[in-house]
């Protein structure tokens, strides 16, 4: 990697990011190195907006710059004069069953008016690197500066004033948003202004909410801003979820709030944000890719941090009392398809927050296994939400796409939907505590399918299971066949190393063994696949024909040549459905794993991150945060089934290089490929696993070194090395000596 110069030495911001992470040790030099890199790359790419945005409010998705802690969120509205700052928490939601009842819901926010600056320029750069949104308005010789961020460490909103050339008068007020059933109140303490919003009455469990305004460099909601004496505005917030008194907390958190603690917050913001960058890099010299890249993750990494309150459908950003489809967690792969990208990226932390909610609606699910489908296990319908409420509840009705009340679109598979995050977390970590909180979900799911295939004439067979909502009493749905063999294959593994239920991976190894195959069709004159044994054939712009390849994992570059070539026939039958639907988090992945031309991928995937991008220019929803970081990753480190493969779909005349995504096995691989020949190969062990590798430097062998010294030589074309649990070495072909890795 090449390292660029800074103010300190990049010992010293390696360490000062570790002991603002309360770590006490001194910075290695790989470290060093991720902190300077992910500066040089990431810093590159930032959003300019010259006017303000449209989508704002908005029942679904906004444009305006995103500010988020992945608990407390803002976006930014407005013109000069009047900004607008729209703030919601992960964690307060209406929690009550029933269609359209319950959700994430809009608190109010904070508005920084002045009116000298009417006709103002509009300019706003958000810059992703360190997290912060610099809002700048010129009129005449007069310009205000904004500089807006929410804490990365505390839950505060925090806007910088400052101005050049004639003082202005700057008016502030916090506000609450009335909403449906709720009970707002506003009130002042201390001098200070506080509001509350709450929903106490006709809901399964009372939520509330309250945000005090806090002036640093003032005394009051409404000051003169002067040049060179900048002013910070500030809310602090809590929830019943953070303290059980939110009105009392949020006071507390304002009452500490001066100077000093503000230049603390922004250390500790800048450490936070450096540190989550340096996880994991690519560089594949294509700005309009990498951008998508880092933006995709840079929502992720502001969006979601509480694990009983993950991001919903619009995460932080939630702008309507009624947002659209609850703004809940849709389990016919909405919710899920968030998280793809985390694994491959190393970002656990964000990747965390997915079971919360899947572990706390399994008491309904089971419920619904039994009275609906009569067998064990959980049933899960299409949309849930915090805390085990049923947010697509309709009463206790049967018939249509709704039964016993619950809302399922004929579908049966979105518990097994919800294996696959839980699937990649385990194989990409192999950890042991985390599989004890999951396994009693996996198994859950795995004694549904026991009891609801069928086994006839030599196969298990699934019948009376829409692919696509309310599609019919499809037989075989070639999505639910992909999701099963995950679930099966997640269960077994787990078991094994868990050293549990030994004495029922024979029945799973039976299903996995003799499950019905993918059903094919003609179509246009080539083999493609059926998206049902009987019923639905095909639905034109749908992804579900394709999700048996990804993400469930069914299919990849080990199997039979001929079912790649049905894999890539279906893909292409799809047409412009590379762009256009909301499946791109499948199709471009599943591309990958069967080997689709990777010149024709990186063309298509450019195209769509023009075509999907909004004005803020992140991705128009928290389900495409893993479409480009998960393609990628996947082409230059795709280690399907744990066999690691490197570059294995990248263009040959094309440079590239990443540095720590982890791959399955519990492994963190860095490489490089230049002039179409890879560089070098490091591979730090976490948990001390086997590793199989297709050889990167095809006939000749791999010299292996370990503290730069050579300790073995691997011939073949797949290799398997044992490895150590916290070892590093470094591969390169035979005789070319240690490769240098910078």
């Amino acid at each position: 990697m090449k390292v660029t110069k800074m103010n300190l030495s990049l010992a010293a911001c390696a360490g000062i990011l570790l002991a603002a992470m309360g770590q006490a040790r001194a910075a290695t030099p790989d470290e060093a190195k991720m902190v300077a890199e992910s500066k040089r790359i990431v810093s590159q790419y930032k959003t300019l907006m010259q006017s303000p945005p449209g989508r704002v409010p908005s029942r679904d998705v906004v444009d305006g710059p995103l500010l988020g802690n992945g608990n407390l969120g803002a976006v930014i509205s407005g013109p000069p004069e009047a900004q607008k700052y729209w703030i919601s928490k992960n964690n307060f939601w209406r929690l009550k069953d029933g269609h359209r009842q319950g959700g994430p819901r809009l608190f109010g926010g904070l508005d920084v008016n002045i009116n000298d600056l009417k006709g103002a320029t509009y300019r706003v750069e958000q810059d992703i690197y360190p997290a912060i949104t610099l809002s700048t308005f010129t009129k005449g010789d007069t310009t205000v500066t904004m500089k807006s961020w929410v804490a990365a460490t505390a839950d505060y909103l925090l806007v910088e004033l400052s101005v050049t050339g004639k003082p202005v008068e700057v008016q502030t007020k916090l506000w609450v948003a009335s909403g449906r059933g709720s009970k707002e109140q506003i009130g002042r303490k201390d001098g200070l202004p506080w509001v509350t919003k709450a929903f106490e009455k006709d809901v399964k469990i009372p939520t509330s909410a309250a945000a005090m305004l806090k002036i640093v460099g003032a005394n009051e909601p409404s000051f003169t801003l002067e040049p060179s004496k900048p002013i910070t505005v500030a809310v602090a917030m809590q929830s019943s979820m953070d303290d059980k008194d939110p009105l009392s907390a949020a006071q507390k958190l304002a009452a500490e709030l001066n100077a000093d603690k503000v230049a603390k917050l922004a250390a500790e913001h800048a450490a936070w944000w450096q540190d989550f960058w340096a996880k994991a890099l690519v560089e594949i010299g294509d700005p309009v890719i990498e951008k998508a890249y880092y933006m995709a993750n840079y929502m992720m990494g502001s969006g979601t941090r509480d694990k009983d309150f993950p991001a919903g459908l619009f995460s932080l950003w939630v702008t309507h009392d009624d947002p659209r489809w609850a703004g809940d967690y849709h389990l016919n792969f909405d919710f899920q398809s968030q998280y793809y990208g985390l694994y491959k990226s190393n970002h656990i932390e964000q990747a965390d927050t997915f079971h919360g909610p899947i572990l706390a609606f399994m008491e309904k699910g089971k419920w619904y296994a039994k009275e609906i489908c009569k067998t064990r296990g959980v049933l899960y319908c299409v949309g849930i939400g915090a805390k085990g409420i049923d947010t697509c509840q309709q009463g206790n009705r049967t018939g249509g796409p709704l039964q016993l009340g619950g809302c399922f679109m004929g579908q049966k598979c979105n518990a097994a939907y919800s294996v696959v995050p839980i699937s990649m977390r385990w194989f990409h970590t192999y950890d042991l505590d985390y599989a004890k909180i999951v396994y009693p979900f996996v198994l859950e799911v795995a004694n549904f399918w026991e009891d609801y295939l069928k086994f006839e004439d030599g196969r298990y067979v699934i019948h009376n299971d829409s692919i696509q909502e309310n599609s019919g009493s499809d037989v075989n749905s070639i999505m639910s066949l992909g999701l099963v063999r995950c679930v099966f294959e997640t269960a077994v593994d787990m078991s094994k190393e868990m050293g549990v239920d030994a004495d029922r991976r024979e029945k799973w190894q039976h299903i996995l063994k003799n499950l019905s195959k993918f059903p094919t069709q003609e179509l246009d004159g080539k083999t493609v696949f059926r998206y049902t044994e009987k019923g639905t054939a095909w639905i034109e712009g749908n992804s579900c024909g394709i999700q048996h390849i990804y993400p469930s994992g069914a299919i990849g570059l080990d199997d039979d040549p001929k079912l790649l070539e049905i894999s890539r026939n279906t893909l292409d039958a799809r047409g412009r459905k590379w762009s256009g639907d909301n499946g791109e988090n499948s199709q471009y992945p599943a591309a990958v794993r069967v080997g689709y031309k990777p010149e024709s991928l990186l063309e298509k995937l450019r195209g769509l991150c023009a075509s999907r991008k909004m004005a803020n220019g992140l991705v128009d929803c928290m389900e495409q945060c893993s479409t480009v970081p998960n393609s990628i990753n996947e082409m230059i480190c795709m280690s399907h089934h744990q066999v690691l493969r490197l570059f294995a779909v990248w263009p040959k005349d094309k440079d590239a290089l990443f540095w720590n995504l982890r791959a399955e096995g519990a492994f963190l691989v860095s490489s490089a490929f230049k002039s179409g020949v890879v560089q070098f190969v490091k591979i730090h062990s976490e948990k001390g696993r086997d590793l199989t590798l297709v050889n990167p430097w095809p006939g000749k062998a791999i010299d292996v070194y370990r503290d730069g010294q050579k300790i073995d030589t691997l011939k073949g074309d797949r290799v398997t090395m044992k490895t150590k649990a916290g070892e590093t070495v470094t591969l390169g072909p035979e005789g070319a000596g240690l490769p240098k890795t910078d």
